[in-house]
């Protein structure tokens, strides 16, 4: 590949291949089906097959298509697991990898960021990448200082990428249907857009990085690298080493599943109350398992011996008071069973619109099994818990279907909402035990009865 495609053409002509792919397949399954194989092996080529072309044409592209990609990854955990299984693999790999820029593509964004002598600020820059994601890719370098850094250079062409990619697979939005069954794709590309601008601000990133950086300093438990300079498609940070989140997920034992589970969920919650931003890109590409500092010992309420890395700030949610007290205060109640009270914060808040009128019992039952994990001292996240809810919601049957579709997400929620949802995702891959509800009482207004 030359250089991050950029003709609005051939971008279209790529994404469009994916729904008309998956029919040319379908029709050569049931010719495979009428000359004698069996219908799961047909159905297991066929996913195998799907993944393949999913990666291919999202990682290639970049962009929007990949940004969509990895967003789509962390949501695996929901689907069944027949066909989680094969798109389990090509989605992770969106997590961490995709094809490079050219090095002279990649030299000429440093030119124009960092000025003709760019190279006299490093004693050491490798071409490699050693990680791309949806608008950039990440370089390793050593600054001039003696610093081991992570250059972060954006592609070219990035922005339009982004718009243009999100605005074609929005139109595809019902035919992507069958590559991922079980998930809404259609809100999903429609919140991506709305943070294009942010993401693309190098500026920004650079502020919510710092500000997470100065308030973790030398934590027991959350680990953010220091901003070293930033220009408008480059920025430069301190490099982190450690266990790559998806590593953890693949191969890692459960000491370190259940430790990464654990300091996830801290991180998910603490960061807004004590920087007043959400990290709202939980996808285990952002993630390092580090062990701890000196004597090995963790938080003295966390997983002694390992430490959460945080990487990527690109999205963020402003929460200046943190987490709205309301989620606490609903958590509580709908706990304590005091379900009209559940129902009037929920219609004050506007997840209950006027023209609509519930059953309180009925909503505190559609509640109740989405928030078991805070019920218990521990909760072991699974695939298997995780898919039940899915089914249990998405299920045009189900009366909780029925009663899901009529309430409603209040904008200022969407991004807090879509942050939990990957968060969990990402629990569930772990399969971790975690102490949730410690984290909730610790960290979330209004959870504690006690406060």
């Amino acid at each position: 590949m030359s250089d991050l495609p950029r003709k609005a053409v051939t971008r279209t002509a790529k994404l469009a291949a994916l729904p008309l792919g998956f029919a040319g397949r379908a029709t050569w399954g049931l010719g495979k089906r009428i000359g004698g194989k069996s219908a799961e092996f047909v159905a297991r080529e066929l996913q195998e097959r799907t993944a393949e072309q999913l990666f291919k044409v999202l990682g290639e592209l970049k962009g929007g298509a990949m940004k969509f990609g990895q967003a789509l990854s962390v949501f695996e955990s929901a689907l069944p697991e027949e066909v989680a299984g094969p798109y389990r693999a090509a989605l992770t790999k969106l997590q961490e990898a995709a094809p490079p820029m050219p090095v002279k593509t990649v030299h000429g964004v440093l030119e124009e960021g960092l000025g003709d002598g760019w190279r006299e600020l490093f004693l050491e820059f490798e071409d490699k990448p050693a990680a791309a994601a949806s608008i950039g890719q990440v370089h390793r370098a050593v600054w001039h200082d003696g610093r081991e850094v992570a250059v972060k250079v954006q592609y070219p062409g990035a922005g339009e990428a982004l718009l243009s990619d999100l605005a074609q697979l929005g139109r595809f939005a019902r035919l992507l249907g069958p590559l991922v069954p079980g998930i809404e794709v259609k809100p999903l590309i429609a919140e991506l857009r709305e943070r294009v601008s942010e993401e693309l601000d190098y500026a920004l990133e650079a502020r919510a990085q710092r500000e997470h950086a100065e308030v973790f300093a030398d934590d027991p438990d959350v680990v953010v690298p220091e901003v070293v300079h930033q220009a408008e498609q480059v920025l430069v940070t301190e490099w982190m080493d450690g266990i790559p989140l998806a590593e953890v997920i693949a191969e890692g034992d459960q000491e370190q599943r259940d430790a990464a589970g654990q300091l996830l969920a801290r991180f998910l919650f603490s960061g807004p109350a004590r920087t007043g931003l959400l990290h709202a890109d939980p996808h285990p590409g952002n993630f390092r398992l580090l062990p701890a500092a000196g004597d090995g010992a963790g938080g003295a309420d966390g997983p002694g011996g390992w430490r959460l890395g945080v990487l990527d700030f690109g999205t963020v949610d402003r929460l200046p008071g943190g987490l709205p007290e309301t989620i606490g205060t609903c958590l509580r109640m709908t706990l304590a069973g005091e379900a009209e009270t559940v129902y009037g914060l929920l219609r004050s808040e506007g997840f209950v619109k006027e023209s609509v009128a519930l059953d309180p019992e009925e909503v505190l039952e559609y509640l109740l099994p989405i928030i078991e994990p805070a019920q218990a001292d521990s909760f072991v996240f699974t695939r298997g818990w995780l898919r039940t809810q899915a089914a249990r919601i998405a299920d045009p049957r189900s009366p909780a279907h029925q009663l899901g579709r009529q309430l409603n997400l209040p904008p200022s929620y969407l991004l807090i909402h879509r942050v939990t949802l990957s968060t969990i995702g990402v629990l569930c891959q772990l399969n971790a035990e975690v102490r949730l509800r410690d984290e909730l009482t610790a960290w979330l207004p209004g959870f504690d009865p006690a406060a």
